[in-house]
């Protein structure tokens, strides 16, 4: 049998049929139910090729899971334990991080940081409880820049104990592509105009990995619908004309239902939105999904057609769904510690100067390494360095996120949520607790979060290209 204790395993040795739980490690305090039996998945990372845009252009050569972009759904109840067998095909090394799950620091998949990469030919068992409902999804978190662009990433939904009450709960991977008029990928992955600007934002966007016509609804249908950007750096801005879509949940924690304030459902890259989504019209009509996020480039995502069938029931007054809350730790802010971390570099920056490998090191240094952000003035360069934060474990705290930039950063902290309390100095109306946040350029944001989950931990913009390009570091929760 293989060592779980040492999760990378060998294919003959899972071929061979090795099994055994992994000895149950940290769990969060929070954490629902006790450690039993795991349910068993497995991911072969490899290239294979997809049909992204569909007759008559010729398949894309991807990488993606299980021959399939994006990966198969992974989806498993509040309280679960599961065990991920990822098999890496790959011609380099990766890894998988759990994207918004809060498990224990050896299995969050950070390369150099809590595991050695995947090498090719190798299997890494991924194994942890699932302590929350809601939307989440995987990612490579080696050279992701590159893997993600390429189509490497999955849902992963994590179902409430007891069932919501909706007529369908629909997944939509949102992603987007720089294609070349032959439909292969453009290989010019991590050019320093995509670094230093708003990142590689592609020229085709799918749905669940191809373009569709429509999404077929039947009037008085009651729609849970789970938005998951997997884009390296497209900022979504989805209007659905006819329709006054609920926000119910962000990044896989319930909030108070609301619809946005304009309209507009906006959603960073990483960040997940469910919606309630009340099919008020007529049998026989159609109406527009729009994406009007970037202005002068608008266009139309998909279409809602809704079939001739009579109407399910009658929506009017319909109350919206509540979705229960998860268990979070409880904030203390009046005796919560207080740290500022400042996001700095990109074009039009006033970024001259950067910690780098310990020493100060001027733009052009930077640049030269192929870097120009940084967090709290230290250009990150891999995976490994010191931490920015050392964190009392158990103990409350608010970061004022500050972005001195000119541009947006969906900013990620791994292995916690947070709750967003301020923005520009003003409090939020919800309260939304999520585990990324997006700034616009100048923006600040206060989060405020139980520092409950120990070991070094990954904080970051999620715009992959930025990422790469220095603006990442470690809070070490201790």
């Amino acid at each position: 049998m293989s060592r779980i204790c040492v999760p990378t395993i060998n294919r003959r040795e899972l071929l061979a049929g090795s099994a055994g739980l992994a000895a149950a490690g940290w769990l969060p305090r929070s954490a629902l139910g006790a450690v039993t039996s795991a349910r068993v998945f497995t991911l072969a990372a490899a290239p294979a090729r997809a049909s992204l845009v569909g007759p008559p252009h010729p398949e894309t050569d991807v990488w993606c899971y299980n021959g399939r972009t994006p990966g198969p759904e992974i989806r498993v109840r509040q309280g679960e334990r599961i065990r991920v067998l990822v098999e890496n095909r790959l011609p380099e090394e990766t890894t998988v991080h759990w994207h918004g799950i809060r498990l224990p620091n050896a299995m969050d998949g950070v390369p150099h940081l809590t595991q050695k990469p995947i090498a090719p030919g190798e299997t890494f068992a991924y194994e942890f409880t699932c302590p929350d409902a809601g939307t989440f999804w995987y990612h490579p978190h080696q050279r992701s820049f590159v893997q993600v662009g390429r189509g490497l990433y999955g849902p992963l939904i994590v179902e409430e104990r007891e069932a919501v009450p909706v007529d369908r709960d629909v997944t939509w991977v949102l992603a987007d592509w720089r294609l070349l008029n032959d439909a292969s990928i453009s290989g010019d992955f991590g050019n320093m105009h995509d670094v230093s600007h708003n990142g590689r934002v592609g020229n085709t966007v799918t749905i669940n990995g191809r373009i569709p016509e429509t999404f077929a609804v039947r009037a008085g249908e009651r729609i849970r619908l789970r938005l998951i950007n997997g884009a390296n750096a497209r900022i979504f801005g989805l209007e659905f004309a006819g329709h006054r879509p609920q926000i119910i949940a962000l990044d896989g924690q319930p909030v108070e239902p609301h619809a946005p304030s304009d309209g507009r459902i906006v959603l960073g890259p990483a960040m997940r939105i469910d919606l309630l989504l009340d099919m008020t019209a007529q049998p026989g009509q159609r109406f527009r999904v729009v994406d009007t996020f970037y202005r002068g480039l608008e266009y139309r995502l998909i279409d809602l057609a809704y079939s001739d069938a009579a109407p399910l029931r009658d929506l009017a007054g319909a109350v919206p769904v509540v979705l229960p809350d998860n268990p979070l730790p409880e904030l203390d802010l009046k005796n919560a510690q207080r740290h500022q971390v400042t996001l700095g570099g990109g074009m039009m920056g006033s970024m001259r100067t950067a910690m780098l490998d310990g020493k100060p090191v001027d733009i052009r240094t930077l640049m030269h390494n192929g870097l120009v952000w940084a967090i709290n003035g230290v250009a990150a360069k891999g995976h490994v360095h010191d931490p920015l934060l050392t964190l009392e474990l158990n103990r409350s705290y608010v970061l004022e996120l500050v972005n001195d930039t000119m541009w947006p950063h969906p900013v990620h902290l791994h292995g916690h949520s947070f709750r967003v309390i301020t923005r520009d100095g003003k409090p939020t109306r919800h309260r939304e607790w999520q585990d990324t946040v997006l700034l616009s350029r100048q923006e600040r944001a206060e989060i405020a979060f139980v520092a409950d989950n120990p070991g070094d931990w990954m904080i970051h913009c999620h715009i992959l290209e930025h990422q790469a390009g220095g603006m990442m570091g470690v809070i070490r929760v201790t």
